[in-house]
């Protein structure tokens, strides 16, 4: 819900400052009406129901693919389209992908959402809502924020939205926020907010090719930005992971693993993820599985720790890089 809205209603209504409190638990733990929020006098609960909607975005689409993995196509007040995703796996996890912006400004060649038309920033009550939807459905442990846009862009409703994960069940430690290398961004994570997890979206050891494949190297180049994040390592004492998108003939080559590996110095500072290709409306193509897991053998045979991503929710365009807000 709007919690800005919130304090005002409550303000307007000569309610006691408590009252917001007490309405965020209920929506945290997953009430799914204001009927359910007992601890409030019914007149209140009316008053709620008549004001205020449940959530700040409306449901225009849902849907599950075969390995249980959901998405939800929301629209903001404004008209803006959002789109978030619960992947389920195996082993209990249950973790959200969250968006920051509806589209992105970047254009990455990869990415459907970046071939979007750009929108806005979300609110922090829009992220928020993103995860409230899903935790009314069950409860959740994890969150990256590798939905749509660069959440450094909008790093302000992105720690706000953060600073209340918790409260719904995904700590800080359990929340990942996936950057380009915007390197301002990473500087004030760096500084300040909670102890949130840092992945950086890098997908090429090459200045030419990366700046090819994601146009903002060109203002802030691979050199600088593994700096930063160096830096962010560690003042955090953490290790920052490396999202790397396997494309065949593109960056999928042992030099270029070996060109990964002498970049990503000192090893112990990142752990490499390699993505699978989720198709899109580019003509890139993905590596095969031979390539990925030689391109994995020769990043660890040169000590950098690696593993290849499970693709969650591939069939409903729910997977990296295909969030484009479309059936």
């Amino acid at each position: 819900m709007d919690l800005d809205l919130l304090d005002d209603l409550l303000a307007r209504s000569g309610e006691p400052s408590f009252r917001a409190a007490q309405v965020w638990e209920w929506t945290a733990r997953g009430a799914g009406s204001y009927d359910q929020m007992t601890n409030l006098p019914v007149a209140l609960r009316e008053l709620l129901q008549r004001e205020l909607p449940l959530s700040s975005l409306a449901v225009e689409r849902e849907a599950r693919a075969r390995d249980g993995t959901e998405k939800a196509l929301f629209s903001t007040g404004d008209g803006r389209p959002v789109e978030a995703v619960l992947m389920r796996y195996r082993d209990g996890r249950r973790s959200l992908c969250l968006s920051s912006q509806s589209g992105c400004p970047l254009t990455c060649t990869f990415c459907a959402t970046g071939q979007m038309r750009f929108g806005r920033n979300l609110t922090a009550s829009e992220i928020l809502d993103q995860a409230l939807h899903f935790r009314r459905v069950e409860a959740v442990d994890h969150a990256v924020f590798m939905g749509m846009g660069e959440p450094l862009l909008n790093l302000d409703a992105v720690l706000e939205a953060c600073e209340r994960l918790p409260a719904i069940g995904v700590t800080h430690r359990r929340t990942a926020i996936s950057t380009v290398g915007w390197i301002p961004g990473i500087e004030r994570m760096t500084r300040e907010g909670p102890p949130l997890r840092l992945a950086l979206s890098l997908h090429a050891a090459d200045e030419a090719l990366r700046s090819e494949l994601m146009p903002v190297n060109d203002r802030y180049p691979l050199p600088d930005v593994l700096d930063a994040c160096r830096d962010w390592a560690a003042a955090r004492h953490q290790r920052v992971f490396v999202e790397y998108l396997m494309l065949d003939g593109v960056n999928d080559r042992y030099e270029q693993a070996l060109a990964l590996a002498h970049v990503l110095e000192p090893h112990a500072t990142f752990k490499v993820n390699l993505i699978p290709h989720n198709p899109t409306d580019s003509d890139l193509r993905g590596s095969t599985r031979a390539a990925t897991d030689a391109f994995k053998t020769v990043l660890e045979e040169h000590g950098v720790p690696a593993t290849v991503r499970l693709t969650r929710g591939r069939e409903i365009d729910a997977a990296c890089g295909q969030l484009a807000a479309r059936a």
